[in-house]
């Protein structure tokens, strides 16, 4: 299993992305607002992309390393950043 975060400044973007990667096949996607500790509610907020994929077995192996390379591609498209290892966020 693996799981990859994208984040975007739009909403709309990660969106119509989860959409596309639900439509692939992913195992989960799913889409949640990323808020900065202290933000208020009216202020601007980050969409995050959270994708998990059971059927890599192999997380050093050609698999993972493309979608590595996909998911970054993707997010510096859309002015966002990539997140090649969500889980070991705080």
């Amino acid at each position: 299993m693996t799981e990859h975060l994208m984040v975007f400044p739009d909403h709309d973007d990660a969106d119509r992305i989860a959409d596309d990667l639900r439509d692939e096949g992913f195992t989960e996607v799913r889409v949640v607002r990323e808020a900065l500790a202290g933000e208020d509610d009216g202020e601007d907020h980050e969409w995050a992309v959270h994708v998990r994929e059971d059927m890599v077995a192999d997380e050093s192996g050609a698999v993972e390393s493309g979608l590595r390379e996909r998911f970054q591609a993707l997010a510096e498209e859309h002015d966002g950043w990539y997140d090649p290892d969500p889980t070991a966020r705080g």
